[in-house]
């Protein structure tokens, strides 16, 4: 029986975070080079994993605390931090850096946990609603097996998307391109989040 939830684990985390790679890939891109960017990177993709799995379980017991109308608006996380970032990257170019310079990968050094965290718990604001009923039927045992089974993905998602980011055919497109293409990919995950949940009648 544990092998079969493992199963539907492994299906279901991998279903609702795909889109997650190539956030990963992106931030562990920023921070390349950058001594414990790897380390925040991971740290704020668990922490956000987490919020996302806290809020699931606690709305299986029949929590409320994040009603569902909320959902929608968690989209301005990601946003903010896109437009933040566009404005860096902004800033660089008029500075004369082209993004794929020394100077250019100094900037802030590298991704925050908390900024991760953020665009990680935005992002899974969807997962959130397929969780729910999935840990609500499953009964306190499976449930705790569902989410060990996610929390040891996480770590193979942050593997991955680390390697992702260091194929040198990679790397070397998102060294030329990251700091342009990381903004874009914050406000497209923003602006989805908030069209697909009807924000601002959206």
């Amino acid at each position: 029986m544990n092998a079969g939830i493992i199963g539907q684990a492994v299906g279901l985390f991998a279903v609702t975070n795909v889109d997650d790679l190539l956030l990963l890939a992106l931030f562990f891109a920023q921070g390349a080079g950058r001594r414990g960017a790897a380390a925040r990177v991971v740290a704020g993709q668990y922490l956000g994993f987490l919020g996302i799995v806290a809020v699931a379980v606690a709305v299986a017991f029949g929590a409320t605390f994040l009603p569902e109308p909320v959902l929608p608006y968690l989209g301005l996380l990601p946003l903010a931090l896109g437009v933040k970032a566009g404005r860096q990257a902004w800033k660089e170019r008029r500075n004369g850096h082209d993004g794929d310079g020394p100077t250019a990968e100094k900037h802030a050094g590298g991704p925050k946990a908390l900024e991760v965290a953020a665009v990680t718990f935005a992002n899974g604001g969807d997962n959130i609603g397929v969780y729910v009923p999935v840990f609500a039927t499953a009964g306190l045992g499976s449930m705790t097996v569902y989410v060990a089974v996610f929390l040891t993905l996480v770590a193979v998602w942050c593997l991955a998307g680390r390697f992702f980011a260091t194929r040198p055919i990679v790397a070397e497109a998102l060294s030329r391109w990251g700091h342009i293409l990381l903004p874009v990919v914050l406000i497209g995950v923003g602006l989805l989040i908030l069209i697909e949940g009807g924000a601002f009648g959206l």
